[in-house]
């Protein structure tokens, strides 16, 4: 199955140079949403905590990683990367084909706490406990009708250290670019969680796997150490922080993004207009499109008890763009 991938992988190779330029010709007859815009404008002003400071995709970005997608996908017969069918159906060019298996990947990861000059931030306690978490979500076992994505986590190595600045840097900050070139270890295909207390209400951020070539060392998963399982910023402490970034990091977008219109380019997961707080069973913003809102779903904002699942088309996703990106070589 991995072999696919590699097919893929140097027709992606090949054709990089044409869409880029593509893409050039595409900011020139528009102007493009910015790409570095944190998910700030997707909170709610009354809630204690950011859910999320992963930036947005421009859809500039959208649509020329979509122009990646589908090459995956194509000719039939070859499919996807992951499988033997060619991964064509569904729609938002994020469709799942009948035929798709789960690959995943046995991911490995290096916790890194970042502690105050006062102590403060040691949780080193519960980072067993996390590691569970996100296993268990990425294999279907986080209740509801959670996919089995066949990825895994194995914890490498954990180090500690103490930085004021570090400790409460926030995204594209000069701290945070000096802990991340500090502590960073491994390749594309290794997880590094940053653990600190990152201020201004925020739940945690991360990378996508396309940003890794451009900026390696910034690659990664910032989170709030009380969002880990045991912590103190309820309703977000059972761990599903991680899981979420992690979603990013893998290559899923929010379940809102794009609300009624776009989508986040996952077939299976209902249109949602806006994100949803706390756990409002039967939400429906789309009200055109089929479905209630995905509230249960990972990538949403809702309450960490509330989160359970990863779809398959999710899956998809996150085993074609990490496929291509994070371990073409596998």
């Amino acid at each position: 199955m991995r072999r696919s991938v590699m097919r893929i992988t140097g027709l992606l190779l090949m054709s990089a140079s044409a869409l880029v330029f593509a893409g050039q010709a595409l900011a020139g007859q528009e102007q493009a949403k910015t790409s570095s815009t944190p998910a700030f404008d997707h909170a709610n002003g009354n809630a204690a905590f950011l859910r999320c400071g992963t930036r947005t995709p421009s859809d500039l970005e959208v649509r020329m990683l979509n122009e990646h997608l589908k090459a995956l996908k194509k000719p039939d017969g070859v499919g996807n990367g992951n499988g033997g069918g060619n991964g064509n159906g569904g729609g938002g060019d994020g469709g799942t084909g009948g035929d798709y298996k789960a690959v995943g990947y046995n991911i490995p990861v290096y916790v890194h706490l970042i502690l105050s000059s006062n102590g403060d931030g040691d949780v080193s306690g519960l980072v067993a406990e996390q590691m569970s978490v996100l296993n268990n979500a990425f294999s279907g076992a986080g209740g509801g009708s959670g996919f089995d994505t066949k990825f895994s986590f194995t914890l490498m190595g954990t180090t500690k250290t103490t930085n004021d600045a570090w400790y409460s840097a926030g995204p594209g900050t000069s701290a945070e670019r000096a802990m991340k070139q500090s502590l960073r270890q491994g390749g594309a295909d290794t997880l590094n969680i940053y653990i600190s207390n990152p201020g201004g209400g925020l739940l945690g951020w991360a990378t996508f796997p396309t940003d890794y070539a451009s900026n390696p060392s910034d690659d990664g998963v910032v989170i709030l150490n009380q969002s880990l399982p045991g912590g103190t910023a309820s309703p977000y402490n059972q761990g599903d922080t991680a899981t979420h970034e992690v979603g990013h990091w893998l290559g899923l977008y929010h379940t809102f993004q794009g609300g009624c219109n776009g989508g986040d380019q996952v077939a299976d997961t209902a249109a949602e207009r806006s994100a949803a707080y706390g756990c409002p069973t039967g939400r429906d913003t789309c009200r055109r499109d089929v479905g209630d809102d995905p509230i249960y779903n990972f990538m949403d904002y809702t309450d960490d008890s509330c989160m359970v699942e990863f779809t398959q088309g999710q899956s998809e996703r996150a085993d074609i763009l990490s496929g291509a990106y994070r371990w073409p070589s596998n």
